[in-house]
């Protein structure tokens, strides 16, 4: 009987030097996309496939996102007192969301001794893993879309993409292939952390959003560190290959790479655009805008 999924981690940890200096006090994750932070988007997303426990891997400097998700009691009787009703659901939601813990991660040692942290409190279970840096726009959730397929196989499970050309050099990239009968899910045979394009087995790229079996904390645990000292997730679940199915998922949806500058600002107008209360007037703004 497959397991439920009820736990998602999230690696929030690192110190998002490609957004300096912006970045120095203020932790990447909660750089607001409109008016929301950035690691909001994937907790909803996770909320809404079905998890109930968030696991937020932290560092120091990272408090704020604790008070994010926390009660802010002076705030709310404030709106209270000022009749800002539709203001204070908004506050009083976030804390709702889920029930958050964190963990902290002492020293940026790699996605895969984030996951490693989480260890004690995700169990003999199989869980989420969300990058908060990876916004994906999806009319289903695409973390519901990768448990619906989890439900299906019982197995771990990458959320992929195809990506064209040179830029799959960036990305760690799938050997696999398409599972009869099920077009979105491809059976993953080995995978190569960022090839040259001309050695790529696929164009089939990994993306921010994995479900994992739990057999992962203690393959991780037996990996060499790489260089920088650093336990790297793909490593671990090549390893895990040999002992199960994994499976890549093409998800339904639009992924901006909010981690990157350029990622950022595109999701910011492309979800600006989308909001009823801000779509209209700043379409005609761009309309007008000189380029």
């Amino acid at each position: 009987m497959t397991q439920t999924i009820r736990k998602a981690v999230f690696p929030a940890a690192g110190m998002g030097t490609r957004f300096l200096p912006a970045t120095k006090a203020t932790p990447k994750e909660m750089l607001p996309l409109v008016d929301k932070p950035l690691i909001q988007y994937g907790v909803e997303e996770a909320v809404a496939a079905g998890c109930t426990e968030i696991i937020i891997v932290t560092g120091r400097g990272k408090g704020t996102m604790e008070d994010h998700f926390d009660r802010a009691p002076e705030l709310e009787a404030s709106l209270e007192k000022r009749g800002k009703t539709a203001l204070l659901e908004i506050a009083q939601s976030v804390s709702k969301l889920a029930k958050i813990t964190y963990v902290r991660q002492p020293e940026a040692l790699g996605l895969g001794h984030a996951v490693l942290m989480a260890k004690e409190l995700v169990g003999d279970e199989p869980f989420c893993v969300l990058l908060p840096d990876d916004i994906v726009d999806a009319t289903v959730p695409c973390m519901k879309q990768m448990v619906e397929a989890f439900n299906r196989t019982g197995s771990s499970i990458l959320g992929s993409e195809v990506v064209e050309g040179e830029a799959i050099s960036q990305y760690g990239c799938l050997d696999c292939a398409p599972v009869e009968g099920d077009e979105r899910l491809l059976k993953v045979r080995d995978m190569v952390e960022k090839p040259k394009a001309s050695e790529a087995p696929s164009q089939n790229a990994i993306i921010g959003r994995y479900i994992l079996t739990p057999r992962i904390f203690s393959l991780l645990e037996q990996l060499t560190p790489g260089a920088g000292g650093e336990l790297q997730l793909t490593d671990g679940i090549k390893a895990l290959l040999q002992y199960e199915s994994v499976y890549g998922f093409t998800y339904e949806g639009k992924r901006h790479d909010a981690g990157d500058k350029l990622g950022f600002l595109k999701a910011t107008v492309e979800f600006a655009l989308k909001r009823d209360d801000l779509g209209p007037k700043f379409r005609e703004w761009l309309k007008s805008f000189p380029l």
